[in-house]
């Protein structure tokens, strides 16, 4: 059958789907992947993939433009006669289950990992939206051809309380999975004497940068050897970017180094110590949290959904409150003087990834999830 991948980004798709449009293609599936231009499409389309550009902006509220794009992804969905639409981030599985109900009723699976800026920011302008986006998401989710994946417990008890859809048609996957074989253990400890810690992420103010930041400051106050690096860009489509003059002045001042954005991220794990996300809000299930577990390094995050999923305190390793530089510091530096933690923690992280977050499982589920639509159909 004819599958449509569709996210808000060629970069999501390339880092998060590609290994399931690859699998589908495999297994005698055609799949055509759909997100608003960017760097990544000719990527996608160098393996051997079907991508095509969407007239999409994600944070664009206006009624025109959005209609147009619906009525675009309806047109595109008959005539490429799709038979299941697959959206990713809760914009793209709104008007992609919209488009393909539309389009004759056609299956639609809804990947929401995460509460998205809608449901997670305090800013009026989000929770004005809300109430919106709730009945657009029961309209949009609901219907016996629909099922909604979703990536930790904490989420799917959120739709429940809300009535978004019903729980039958949930079904919980963790994450887009990471690749066991790629992502490996380091032969053995960076060199040099300073402890090495990354944040690997979109450098949003909700990832915890600031925290980040503010926590090399106690370090280096506390004269501890350690260096923080943020690798990844700011996204210029989200209001909680950090502004890339900021990023130049801490990096000016001595205070982490930023990389930018990292194509070989297992490379990258292999040469630091350990990985900080001091997220704010629940995550969906982190992809980085997974690819740095997979590479046996111990984890620092905060207490939050889809981050404890991955993390058990102690265990694979250590959580953190968000919005608390002190205590990001504190576990940094417990880090940084302990290596038979850091040895334990992330070899308990190393089993974890291998027993619940290959790439292999998670796309196998996923594909019983197709499977199971088309024999109700």
């Amino acid at each position: 059958m004819k599958i449509l991948l569709f996210a808000n980004t060629d970069w999501y798709l390339y880092n998060f789907r590609r290994s399931l449009a690859l699998a589908l293609k495999a297994a005698g599936h055609q799949v055509l992947l759909v997100s608003p231009p960017g760097l990544y499409g000719a990527r996608l389309q160098a393996l051997g993939l079907e991508w095509r550009p969407a007239p999409m902006e994600r944070l664009s509220l206006n009624p025109w433009r959005e209609f147009r794009l619906l009525v675009w992804l309806i047109r595109l969905v008959r005539r490429e006669d799709v038979a299941l639409v697959h959206g990713f981030t809760i914009k793209c599985a709104v008007y992609g289950s919209l488009a393909a109900r539309l389009a004759g009723g056609r299956n639609r699976v809804s990947a929401v990992a995460g509460l998205g800026y809608v449901f997670t920011s305090r800013s009026l302008k989000a929770r004005l939206l809300r109430p919106v986006v709730r009945r657009v998401l029961r309209i949009a989710l609901g219907g016996r051809r629909s099922r909604l994946i979703l990536q930790n417990p904490d989420d799917a008890a959120m739709f429940r309380e809300a009535q978004l859809i019903d729980s039958r048609q949930v079904r919980l996957i963790p994450g887009s999975g990471v690749d066991t074989e790629r992502f490996l253990p380091a032969e053995k400890p960076p060199a040099g004497d300073t402890f090495r810690v990354v944040l690997p992420a979109r450098l949003l103010w909700d990832k915890g940068v600031g925290e980040l930041v503010e926590a090399a400051r106690l370090l280096k106050d506390r004269n501890v050897p350690v260096s923080l690096l943020l690798a990844g860009e700011p996204d210029a489509g989200n209001p909680a970017a950090v502004p890339v003059e900021q990023l130049q002045a801490w990096q000016q001042a001595g205070l982490i180094e930023w990389l930018g954005n990292v194509d070989d991220m297992p490379a990258l794990f292999r040469s630091v110590n350990a990985i900080a996300l001091p997220t704010y809000y629940g995550e969906g299930l982190p992809k980085s949290l997974i690819e740095a577990a997979a590479c046996s390094l111990p984890l620092v995050t905060t207490d939050q959904p889809g981050c404890r999923e991955v993390v058990t305190h102690e265990i694979d390793g250590l959580l953190v409150p968000p919005r608390d530089a002190n205590a990001l510091a504190d576990a940094i530096e417990r880090l940084a003087s302990d290596p038979a933690l850091c040895v334990r923690l992330g070899h308990a992280a190393r089993r974890k990834a291998l027993a619940e977050f290959d790439e292999r499982i998670v796309i196998e589920r996923t594909m019983a999830v197709y499977d199971e639509l088309i024999e109700d159909s």
